[in-house]
C-alpha cells in the first residue's frame, strides 16, 4: 500500500466537494421528539448522564440539545467503536473535547469489552462528587444513556452487564439507526455499587449544522442511507479517501489506479461484484431488456466496506 500511495500521491484530485444545492439531511421522526421530551421528564430520576458517540467522528454530529436540556447532571462522554477509529490522534481529540467542556471521556469497544470495566468506578466518582438533589438518600445509582442513533448505546449497556454481572443482552441492538424507539425501564449493570441504566432512543439535532456534518453522520450509519442517497455518500467517501491518500479501494476492487470519478469507480465495482440489473430500453423497433451495472448496489458495497475499515482514518476533522 505504501508503494501504491507513492505512485499516486501526485495525482490530481478534487480539492473541495461540491454538494450543489443539496439540503442538509433531516431525520427527526416522532419517536425522537417524544424520546427527548421523556428524557427531560425523567431527569430528576437519574444521577448521571452517559453520552455515547462514534469515535470516528468525535467532533461532528453530537446533539447540542443534550447539553442544553440535560446538562445539569454529571456527564461522561463515551467514544464507542474505538476499534474503527484513528487512535493515533487520541491526544488531540481529548484536548479538543476538553476545550468543548467534555472533561470526562472514555474510548470503548463494546465488541471486545475494551475499557468497559473502568466506567463503573469513574461514574461512581462523578456521582459522589455531585449534588444528587432528590436522590441524595438513594443507595443505588441511576444513569441515563443518551446519544445520536446507531452509536452503540444498547451495546454499551449489554457490555457493562457482561463485565459486571456476567449476564447477557438486556437491550436490543442492530446495525441500523432507530432500533431503540422508546425510553426503556432501568437495566441493572452492576451490583457493587448497585447501578441501573436507562436506554434511550437515538436523537439527532432537528437541524444538523452543515451538509458535511450530515454526510459524516450518514457514512457512520447514524442516518439511514436512503435518506441521504447512496450515490452522493459514495462520492463524498471517494473524495475523502483520495484527499487523505487512502487508496486501499484500488486494490480491493482491482482498479488500475486511484480515480476521482465516482461513476467510473461504481461501474467497475458493479462489474467486479456482478451487481447488475435489467432495465427496459425503448427503441424504434420495440422494447428490449438490457443488463446494466447496478450503481446503487455498488455504492452500498463501497460504503459498507469502508464503514468497517479506513473510514475512521479519514473522517476526523
Amino acid at each position: 500500500m505504501k508503494v501504491l500511495r507513492a505512485l499516486f500521491q501526485a495525482a490530481t484530485f478534487r480539492e473541495t466537494f461540491n454538494f450543489g444545492n443539496r439540503e442538509i439531511a433531516k431525520w427527526f421522526p416522532g419517536h425522537m421528539a417524544k424520546g427527548l421530551k421523556r428524557m427531560k421528564a425523567d431527569l430528576k430520576k437519574v444521577d448521571c448522564i452517559i453520552e455515547v458517540h462514534d469515535a470516528r467522528i468525535p467532533f461532528s454530529g453530537r446533539n447540542p440539545l443534550f447539553h442544553e436540556n440535560l446538562g445539569i447532571k454529571p456527564h461522561l462522554l463515551v467514544l464507542n467503536k474505538m476499534d474503527l477509529a484513528d487512535l493515533t490522534e487520541k491526544e488531540r481529540i481529548l484536548r479538543h473535547l476538553r476545550y468543548q467542556d467534555a472533561k470526562n471521556v472514555v474510548f470503548t469497544d463494546c465488541v471486545k469489552d475494551e475499557n468497559i470495566r473502568e466506567m463503573v468506578p469513574l461514574i461512581t466518582e462523578l456521582i459522589q462528587a455531585s449534588n444528587r438533589y432528590q436522590r441524595s438518600e438513594a443507595l443505588d445509582y441511576c444513569i441515563m444513556v443518551i446519544g445520536v442513533p446507531n452509536v452503540g448505546k444498547s451495546s454499551l449497556i449489554n457490555s457493562l452487564r457482561r463485565c459486571h454481572l456476567k449476564k447477557g443482552k438486556a437491550s436490543r441492538v442492530g446495525g441500523e439507526p432507530g432500533i431503540t424507539r422508546a425510553v426503556l425501564s432501568s437495566i441493572q449493570v452492576s451490583e457493587r455499587p448497585p447501578m441501573f441504566l436507562f436506554d434511550t432512543p437515538g436523537v439527532l439535532s432537528p437541524q444538523i449544522a452543515t451538509v458535511e456534518t450530515g454526510m459524516k453522520l450518514a457514512l457512520c450509519g447514524t442516518i439511514l442511507d436512503h435518506l441521504v442517497g447512496e450515490d452522493i455518500m459514495a462520492d463524498y467517501l471517494l473524495y475523502t479517501l483520495n484527499k487523505k491518500q487512502k487508496f486501499s479501494y484500488v486494490e480491493r476492487y482491482d482498479l488500475e489506479e486511484p480515480c476521482d470519478d465516482i461513476e467510473n469507480v461504481l461501474k467497475k465495482i458493479a462489474i467486479k461484484l456482478n451487481k447488475t440489473h435489467k432495465v427496459k430500453a425503448f427503441t424504434g423497433v420495440g422494447d428490449i431488456n438490457m443488463i446494466v451495472p447496478n450503481y446503487t448496489a455498488a455504492a452500498y458495497d463501497f460504503i459498507r466496506t469502508f464503514r468497517k475499515g479506513d473510514l475512521g482514518k479519514v473522517m476526523l476533522d
